[in-house]
């Protein structure tokens, strides 16, 4: 692959022949920045954070005599900087020219990564297990030794699919498993044939992987395999998933660019999230995503089959000490990785640790499940598990305490891993400005990514108390970990305890601390600071509190006002912004206005927009416009819109089209599941039930749930009630609400309190929150229905109304809390 890198010896002064105009491009792009940044009134460091470049891509965008910088991050650049559209693309032909693929004078770009047979498998994240073979001290690097691999159903697939990639093709396959079952060393040993045909491994983390992945996918070379360990971290960015997703869609649909092999692995959650349909009313945050995961997933059981188990028996036999080892313990249950990874003894660590030892990994569960970062400072960790303990534990604490519960932590179990270990932080790369978060000092933390994930299940429906939240807001200085609490907090009913993170993740410049801030004094009915709080994130750039700004001043009937902000929407282009605003604009009857709206938002590439503008065309009965505008919205990787359009052309009578892409769509589980709730809405019931039995015919249990309302519609209330029964013993939340409260209707309250706490437990606390509207109603109960509100709130209902019971909020012990002002101070 053949970049054009250019030589210099100095500004302005290239080698080889570059011609003048290249130059002259060249130096009128930097130039024009040079007066953006000067405009916006921001610093090269400010930009670089806004934009998720590093400061060094950033630096040499503007630097003479630096490499021409990407197309993607002028458009980043741009954007953040506040040009306009026309703008933005007048640096890009200026870049495009700068950056001539035509110039004979370029060097050769080798690509990223290494060789495979360079890598170490434990640098790539894959678990340890056994001791080091080179002893300590000796200079050499320890090697640690793997176990010997049993292959399974789904390392078949990976072989398939490497032998593909081998011939020609590029292909994505990412790895859907819970933590410690094997995904990623999967993922090592199917690329072992590449090594041996010189094929490189990139691994993007530096200095965050989402930012590594963006700033150079575009630069991903032949006969590479992409390595995207824990793709949360890339897929889940909340700004750059979606844009991470594009990058990878153009890379594998890239002709000059074959073959690559991308390889990701995600735990279930991660990639339910990724893959679930939002609500009508929420934002499709990741629909990019969505579209680049569909088929391209691989499960990857929790246990090893009889025929694995047999295979690791034979590996045993044959001397492998590691299998010998652990088929003592996971013969009966299966769970092979999970042991060698020092799962089970984790736990056992955790749930017979002395009460130091537990508080202090209670405090870090917390603190990961409610969103904190990986690296927990210590100071934060002691102070937060004060009130983990009893007083009786408490009152039996050592000076020492905490030295000695740390020590015993860093004890590693099975698999070298210790239930919490010393960790280190990357200093950073240049100094910090004035305005940056003071960094973490002393030790910091890192809790076993098993113990993470088991405090994510067993604790969820649980909030910290008092010292932990104290802890968070003294030792914390991350504004993410901060603004995460907050939500958390907020989450819970611990009202004043959001107010006072949210403060101070505003104070170390997070951009949607003051929004929130704002939105809750709004919801408590101080508008006056809701719009201080407003118009310090608009004068920031946050284009969600001009939104909310001109809301504001429309409902107090300031339009002239309100008419002000919703301009500046439209001049700031922001995408989300845009749809909401040509949202709102719908709801008001303006139908020109948003769908000028809606189409400047498609311009800037989104993909919700074109759909929604296909929508407004289809009601307005311009059906030949509302299928290209599908189409288009297809294209662009909205998940619904080929369905969508497949009605279309029904509707419009064409027939043979509907038909041929009927299969794309029943197909597709998402989309099937779409097209049973369209052919529901338009009242073919029987289509819809046919759809939706498919779906539970392929093991998608949450079909269940319609399927039971539609039987029950058609008079069939004892089958409506079977499927329930169903889907509520295979764990579906929806199911589990709707029969507690028909077990609470029947008069059986502990069926109905137990059915309830199942789907809380399963992440869907709703239930509790209906269970206790339901006998605040009725009137009988009012003490057993707010302590079930108050369970409700401690998993995190997100609900508005719980100021029914508590309109200042809850005490992290669960007591109201008493009105407060929100100048005060913890």
């Amino acid at each position: 692959m053949m970049n054009t890198v250019e030589h210099t010896q100095g500004p302005g002064v290239y080698v080889g022949g570059v011609s003048d105009e290249r130059e002259a491009a060249l130096t009128e792009l930097r130039k024009r920045l040079d007066d953006a940044l000067a405009d916006a009134g921001l610093t090269k460091v400010q930009l670089a954070a806004r934009t998720r470049r590093s400061r060094t891509t950033v630096q040499e965008a503007f630097q003479d005599g630096a490499r021409v910088p990407s197309a993607a991050t002028v458009a980043a650049l741009a954007g953040k900087l506040g040009l306009s559209v026309e703008q933005k693309r007048e640096l890009l032909l200026l870049r495009r020219a700068a950056a001539d693929k035509t110039d004979p004078v370029c060097v050769r770009d080798e690509g990223l990564g290494k060789p495979i047979e360079q890598w170490d498998p434990h640098d790539l994240e894959v678990h340890p297990a056994g001791t080091p073979t080179t002893a300590a001290g000796t200079g050499a690097r320890a090697l640690r030794a793997l176990p010997r691999y049993v292959r399974r159903a789904h390392d078949r697939t990976l072989t398939d699919a490497v032998a593909e990639v081998a011939e020609g093709r590029s292909l994505m396959l990412v790895l859907v498993g819970s933590s410690s079952t094997g995904k990623t060393r999967a993922c090592w040993e199917a690329v072992q044939p590449l090594a041996a045909k010189g094929w490189q491994l990139w691994h993007p983390y530096d200095p965050t992987p989402a930012e590594a992945a963006l700033a150079d996918l575009n630069r991903v070379a032949p006969r590479t395999v992409v390595w995207l360990n824990e793709a949360q971290h890339y897929l889940g960015h909340p700004e750059d998933g979606d844009r991470i997703a594009a990058a990878l869609h153009t890379l594998l649909t890239s002709v000059d660019r074959r073959p690559v092999l991308v390889l990701g692995t995600l735990w279930p959650e991660y990639a339910d999230s990724y893959t679930l349909l939002p609500g009508p009313s929420n934002p499709d945050r990741h629909s990019r995503v969505r579209e680049l995961l569909t088929g391209r997933t691989l499960t990857v059981p929790d246990a090893f089959d009889e025929e694995a188990l047999k295979a690791a028996s034979a590996l045993a036999r044959d001397g492998d000490r590691f299998m010998e080892d652990v088929l003592t313990r996971a013969h009966a249950h299966g769970r092979v990785t999970q042991d060698l990874a020092g799962a089970p003894e984790l736990v056992r660590r955790y749930e017979h640790g002395t009460p130091p030892v537990k508080a202090l990994l209670q405090a870090a569960m917390d603190a990961r499940r409610l969103g904190v970062g990986l690296h927990l400072p210590q100071a934060f960790l002691i102070d937060a598990a004060i009130d983990y303990l009893t007083d009786d534990d408490y009152d039996q604490l050592t000076e020492d305490w905490a030295e000695a519960a740390f020590a015993a932590l860093a004890r590693p179990v099975h698999g070298k891993q210790a239930p919490m270990r010393r960790t280190a932080t990357r200093p950073p790369r240049s100094p910090a400005p004035p305005t940056m978060p003071v960094p973490v000092t002393g030790p910091v933390f890192r809790l076993a990514d098993y113990l993470e994930q088991h405090g994510r299940t067993t604790r969820q429906t649980l909030c910290p108390p008092a010292s932990f939240w104290h802890a968070a807001h003294t030792h914390l200085t991350a504004p993410d970990d901060l603004h995460n609490l907050a939500t958390a907090a907020y989450d819970r009913q611990r009202l004043q305890w959001a107010h006072h993170l949210w403060s101070q993740a505003a104070d170390g410049g997070h951009p949607d601390a003051l929004v929130s801030l704002a939105r809750m004094r709004e919801l408590a009915g101080d508008l006056e600071s809701a719009e201080a709080f407003y118009c310090q994130a608009a004068d920031g750039g946050h284009p969600d509190a001009l939104l909310s700004l001109a809301r504001m001043r429309e409902l107090a009937g300031d339009l002239e006002s309100a008419e002000t902000f919703y301009q500046q929407i439209v001049d700031a282009g922001a995408p989300d912004a845009l749809v909401s605003l040509a949202w709102r604009r719908e709801l008001a009857g303006c139908l020109k206005s948003a769908e000028a709206l809606y189409r400047q938002a498609a311009d800037s590439g989104q993909p919700s927009a074109l759909f929604n503008v296909a929508r407004m065309r289809e009601l307005a009965g311009d059906l030949e416009s509302a299928e290209a505008f599908y189409r288009q919205a297809a294209d662009a990787g909205h998940s619904n819109a080929l369905t969508a359009l497949m009605l279309v052309l029904e509707q419009a009578g064409d027939l043979e089209k509907a038909e041929a892409l009927h299969p794309q769509v029943a197909g597709d589980p998402i989309k099937r599941l779409y097209l049973a709730l369209m052919r529901e809405h338009a009242g073919d019931w029987q289509s819809a039930e046919f759809l939706y039995q498919q779906a539970a015919d392929a093991g998608d249990t949450g079909a269940l749930i319609p399927l039971a309302r539609l039987r029950k519609q058609a008079g069939d209330p004892e089958g409506a009630e079977i499927l329930h029964r169903q889907a509520a013993d295979a764990g579906e939340p929806d199911a589990l609400s709707d029969l507690a409260l028909r077990r609470e209707q029947a008069g059986d309250p502990e069926s109905a309190e137990a059915l309830a706490r199942q789907a809380a437990d399963a992440g869907h606390p709703y239930a509790l929150y209906s269970l206790a509207r339901m006998r605040q109603e009725a009137g009988g109960d009012p003490e057993g229905a707010e302590a079930l509100a108050r369970q409700a709130a401690d998993a995190g209902e997100t609900l508005l109304t719980f100021e029914k019971w508590w309109p200042y909020g809850l005490d992290p012990d669960g007591s109201s809390t008493s009105p407060w002002p929100t100048d005060s101070t913890p």
